[in-house]
Formats: structure tokens, C-alpha cells, sequence
């Protein structure tokens, strides 16, 4: 993209803050450009976001049924999904998927929690119930 073309249409989701997008300037070369984002990304984030949010009240409703451990909750409201949870942590997705089942969450070792903890932004205690 040419530096005259950079969208500066605005995006609310960017909360009227500017991010950095590449562009050609009139030398050929790679310049980093100030943009204020466009309309489409506005709207494809906003998606996510509701998609995001979605997963987060399935996943809350699963864990006041029973059926779901705290820690399918947390991972989704931190805007996570299962491969990124797994490579935060270094635990395979197989073993944080039966850490999702409600009794195998309760015998986790302190270790574990830890490094559950530390990849939510959350201490052991907030980790282990719903806000």
C-alpha cells in the first residue's frame, strides 16, 4: 500500500488510540505510518469481540451447571482460546481440555495452578471461581 492511501477512516474498537501499518513511500521504501484504522477492521473486530463474549457466557453458564471448571470461563474471558492458553503455559491441549472437567481441576497440583495463574492475569484464589 501506497503512504497516501493508508485508511484514517477511523475504529472505534481502537478507543481513538493510532496504530502502526507499513506502507510505500514515495522513495519505494518500508515506512511505518500512524493510522486511525478503516472501517471493514472495525467491523471484523467487533465480530470477534461478540464471538468472544458468546464463548464466555457458554462457558459460565457450563461452569454454574457443573459440567465445566472455572478454567474453560477464564480463558475466554481473557480473550484466549485453547492453543493459545497451551502455549502460555506449556501444557498440552489434551491435558487443559480434562483440566476443564470440574474434579480434575479440583486435584491440580499448586504448580499447575501457578502456571495457569501467571497466564491469566489472575491469582490462584480469583482463578478458581467466577467473578
Amino acid at each position: 500500500m501506497d503512504l497516501q492511501n493508508v485508511p484514517q477512516e477511523g475504529n472505534k474498537t481502537l478507543g481513538g488510540h493510532k496504530k502502526a501499518v507499513y506502507a510505500r513511500d514515495a522513495g519505494g521504501h518500508i515506512v511505518a505510518v500512524a493510522s486511525r484504522g478503516w472501517e471493514v477492521e472495525e467491523i471484523v473486530t467487533s465480530q470477534a469481540l461478540e464471538q468472544l463474549q458468546a464463548l464466555t457466557e457458554a462457558a459460565r453458564q457450563k461452569v454454574l451447571s457443573g459440567l465445566s471448571s472455572p478454567l474453560e470461563y477464564w480463558m475466554y474471558a481473557r480473550r484466549m482460546d485453547l492453543p493459545l492458553l497451551a502455549q502460555t503455559t506449556g501444557i498440552w491441549r489434551w491435558r487443559i481440555r480434562r483440566h476443564f472437567r470440574p474434579k480434575i481441576f479440583a486435584r491440580l497440583s499448586p504448580g499447575v495452578l501457578a502456571r495457569y495463574a501467571e497466564a491469566l492475569g489472575l491469582t490462584i484464589k480469583e482463578m478458581q471461581r467466577l467473578p
